[in-house]
């Protein structure tokens, strides 16, 4: 069925290309994640505050293995970017930066991140959001980027402040969580406030 409207990111612009690697200031760098990164993903995720967020944990380094792999896969379907958060200098694990659900049609795209306990409170997650949505915008073209977090999850949502993600509204019990259902903030930015 053909579509009346023009994609806002041209379809086949991303997957053509390599996935870019991202400075974010002082020593933080955005890069695609490797096979490599298995371990670390794996010991991040042994993390409780990550658990208690994102809801998963990783069993073993095989695991941590395919997930890696699925997120490589988003790029060449265009479906998502997921980054690596390292330090420049010895390329050690910082944080995870994403653009999932990425509807290149509509020109929007979901935001996701956690940080590494050992680079809490250092401003990482915001340096990298901001790289990542920079690159959003004025290189592959988005036009909206959402972000949503349980409303629990204040670490979170000073991120989204930092990073100029304005709060719309919340949506009533729509994560269940291990603890239970949670009430979920949800942010926004758009390209045109940049």
């Amino acid at each position: 069925m053909p579509t009346l409207v023009r994609s806002t990111v041209p379809v086949g612009s991303l997957a053509v290309q390599p996935q870019p690697t991202l400075r974010a200031g002082d020593g933080v760098l955005l890069r695609p994640w490797t096979l490599g990164d298995a371990q670390a993903v794996m010991d991040a995720y042994q993390d409780g505050e990550i658990q208690r967020w994102h809801v998963q944990r990783a069993d073993s380094v095989a695991e941590a293995g395919e997930w890696i792999a699925g997120w490589q896969g988003g790029w060449a379907a265009e479906t998502g970017a997921h980054w690596a958060v390292v330090d420049s200098d010895t390329d050690v694990l910082l944080a995870r930066a994403a653009l999932k659900e990425m509807k290149l049609a509509d020109g929007t795209a979901d935001v996701a991140y956690w940080t590494v306990p050992a680079a809490r409170g250092k401003y990482v997650c915001p340096r990298a959001v901001e790289a990542m949505t920079s690159w959003a915008f004025d290189v592959a073209g988005f036009h909206r980027l959402d972000l949503e977090h349980a409303m629990g999850n204040t670490a979170s949502c000073r991120v989204a402040e930092k990073t100029g993600f304005a709060l719309e509204g919340v949506r009533r019990s729509a994560w269940l969580q291990t603890d239970g259902r949670h009430d979920v903030h949800v942010h926004a930015r758009l390209r045109s406030e940049r």
